[in-house]
């Protein structure tokens, strides 16, 4: 057998040449963090307690179908347990999703800009991303998206509230769209921020997906529960789709850790709920800041907001890290403002001022 010369390297698969690498939010040397749509309050009183009971069993695996949390969550949103599905956090249900439903060459559909791991795990699967422009005001274009459908199709990505615009799809018009889609191609609503959501008019997943087969809801315990880096996060499908999720996932994934901190934070809803409300009070006060400065900020409903800057994105990006906050620059299209602390927020607004 002849043997490779030095400097050579193992053959990859030629698809990780067009994947982009995910690039999360930059944390800075000192000064505040908005860059990454984290929960800026710490654990609640008892889910740290809950974690460190848990540490103590680090030794044995954890319980790969997550019973106990499966089961609360089941009764909470009043679906069979069979129709949940448990992940490490929506983006590792988003890769067990192109597993369940894409092969190559199959394409994804998806309004662009959105979550930016879309077109990350769609050319990791050797995929092909079809991105459907936002609409002037930064919502998703469902007729477009309809009609981009094709027979090539296979999912559909749909981000409500959408990361990084904040705009929420209302319930009529998402119903119709989604009765617009072939009941063969699998429509993925993630809704991650759905806990932000303050319209009555907007859409819920859940309910929406009761009659439908083909719908698979995402949501997650690292946004509104401040579970962000313990990976845990779920999805709500009809059985074939969640059991075909827990056949891609990877065993034991989800520790006893996140678990046991989901449920102590669902044990705690309405403290939970309590500090929602003041992100969100946070975020009128932030966005009507801005207004008043001369920004154009579109009404989010998430826990950040976005400002399309164009080609002053970058310069606006280090203005505010020079300013001791960082913000989250995408390319040339805009920059996403996480919804943080009530002091950096005053920073970050003061920052906008005088970039103004």
């Amino acid at each position: 057998m002849a043997h490779a010369g030095k400097g050579s390297s193992p053959r990859l698969r030629t698809a990780l040449d067009a994947v982009p690498v995910y690039v999360p939010g930059k944390a800075p040397a000192s000064g505040w963090k908005l860059s990454s749509n984290e929960n800026p309050y710490p654990p609640l009183a008892g889910v740290l307690e809950a974690v460190t009971l848990a540490a103590g069993h680090m030794h044995r695996y954890p319980d790969p179908h997550g019973t106990e949390l499966t089961d609360r969550l089941a009764e909470q949103l009043t679906v069979p347990a069979a129709h949940v599905a448990l992940g490490t956090g929506s983006s590792g249900l988003l890769q067990q999703l192109m597993q369940t439903a894409v092969d190559p060459g199959d394409e994804v559909v998806y309004a662009w800009r959105s979550f930016e791991s879309y077109p990350i795990v769609t050319r990791l699967f050797g995929a092909t991303p079809v991105e459907v422009p936002l609409t002037g005001d930064e919502t998703q274009d469902l007729d477009a998206m309809a009609q981009a459908i094709t027979d090539r199709t296979r999912l559909v990505f749909v981000c409500t509230p959408n990361n990084p615009t904040g705009r929420a799809l209302r319930r009529d018009e998402l119903a119709r769209f989604l009765d617009r889609v072939p009941v063969d191609v699998l429509i993925v609503l993630d809704e991650v921020y759905v806990e932000f959501n303050t319209d009555p008019h907007c859409a819920d997943g859940v309910e929406l997906y009761r009659n439908r087969p083909n719908v698979v809801v995402l949501r997650t315990f690292s946004k509104a529960y401040g579970l962000a880096g313990l990976r845990i996060g779920y999805a709500v499908a009809h059985a074939p789709v969640a059991e075909a999720l827990r056949k891609t996932a990877v065993p034991f994934g989800v520790s006893t850790a996140a678990q046991c901190a989901a449920l102590a934070s669902l044990d705690r809803q309405a403290e939970l709920m309590e500090r929602v409300a003041d992100l969100v009070s946070e975020r009128v006060r932030v966005r009507e800041a801005l207004l008043r400065q001369g920004w154009t900020v579109p009404e989010s409903q998430a826990n950040f907001l976005w400002l399309r800057l164009g080609e002053q994105t970058t310069a606006f990006a280090e203005h505010c890290r020079e300013a001791g906050v960082m913000v989250r620059p995408y390319g040339q299209d805009g920059v996403r403002i996480t919804i943080g602390e009530p002091q950096a927020n005053d920073v970050l607004v003061a920052a906008a001022a005088r970039y103004r």
